[in-house]
């Protein structure tokens, strides 16, 4: 039986729309304070990133394409943007590119991720991954 420390998620899914802040943004600024969510539920997925967990990058709308790996930086801490208090942030910092996007339809095509956040709750900016969901994705690009 998992303790409930070791069933935390580690793995993890943010989307952005490239307009707002792209992947490109990311690289180039290194790292960068994730604020600006406000759904309860992504907020409970803040809360609950630790320093070192592993992050794709999704970019939405006009891409729809996971395109590169981050790394939580720093835990959750107030979010600055927000106009009333509970919200917050975390620290996202740069890994790198994926070799190639990895595209909503190609995520879609494999049965085993059907279950994932990102096609359940589309509109979440912040969904966990289990460990073999976020190796499925990256195998996906080739890496």
């Amino acid at each position: 039986m998992k303790s409930p420390a070791s069933a935390r998620p580690t793995h993890w899914l943010v989307k952005s729309e490239p307009e707002a802040y792209a992947w490109t943004d990311l690289v180039r600024d290194g790292r960068t304070a994730w604020t600006g969510v406000r759904n309860y539920q992504a907020r409970i997925h803040l809360n609950t990133m630790q320093r070192g967990d592993a992050v794709l990058f999704y970019e939405s709308v006009t891409t729809k394409a996971v395109v590169g790996l981050a790394q939580v930086s720093k835990p959750a801490f107030p979010d600055t943007t927000a106009d009333e208090p509970g919200w917050v942030a975390v620290e996202l910092k740069a890994g790198h590119a994926l070799p190639r996007p990895v595209t909503l339809a190609q995520i879609k095509a494999v049965p085993a991720l059907a279950g994932i956040g990102l096609l359940r709750q589309s509109r979440l900016s912040v969904v966990p991954l289990s460990q073999t969901e976020f190796a499925q994705i990256v195998a996906l690009a080739g890496k």
